[in-house]
């Protein structure tokens, strides 16, 4: 298995990933209310799981608002080995500002470095799509990772993670070195045409 040093980093959005809004109060999603200093917060049912399966092939980061509250709740509500390490935004910028066009890019940036990652978030715009091509062109694979707010992190989106965290580590491994000993197919092909020489010699 490998190291969490190997694995892609995974930046993890909390409202409208995890804590859902914006569904009619007729067709509640599964899931349960949680206090969070104060505010109810409605927790998808299956997020807990969903990150469970992720953390085997990411290593889980914080990127939300919530900041280091998501370590003080989140662990314990959706039974994630925990805490998390998160990201720190500045409070003088504020959503929706940033040299960059989106208000986490900058703090991603300074945290990530140039490591594969994946972004869950339910508020990515055409700066963060642009930003994510220039970090793939780049060689840093960047995957979007876009949810609706009333249904949160899906298990097809889980699948696709999980099948974009194994491309990622296959573009990692170097490449076989192909001036290596032969196959045992090549040597024996290789005894073969020596053995045809010798006979028309």
């Amino acid at each position: 298995m490998c190291t969490i040093a190997d694995r892609p980093l995974l930046l993890v959005d909390v409202d409208g990933v995890i804590s859902l809004f914006g569904f009619p109060l007729h067709a509640q999603p599964a899931g349960r209310f949680e206090m969070v200093d104060g505010i109810a917060h409605f927790l998808s049912a299956s997020a807990g799981e969903h990150l469970r399966r992720l953390t085997d092939a990411f290593e889980p980061v914080w990127c939300t608002g919530w900041e280091e509250k998501a370590n003080e709740y989140l662990p314990r509500a959706l039974g994630l080995n925990g805490p998390w390490p998160h990201l720190s935004f500045e409070q003088a910028a504020g959503p929706g500002v940033s040299t960059q066009g989106h208000w986490k890019l900058s703090a991603i940036d300074a945290y990530c470095g140039t490591r594969p990652l994946a972004w869950i978030d339910d508020a990515h715009g055409e700066a963060c799509e642009a930003w994510a091509a220039s970090r793939g062109a780049g060689g840093a694979p960047t995957l979007l990772v876009t949810t609706e707010p009333a249904v949160g992190l899906t298990a097809r989106q889980v699948a696709d993670l999980l099948a974009w965290a194994r491309a990622a580590g296959d573009t990692r491994r170097p490449a076989p070195d192909r001036t290596a000993a032969p196959s045992a197919r090549a040597a024996r092909s290789t005894e073969v045409c020596r053995r045809g020489r010798s006979a028309t010699a």
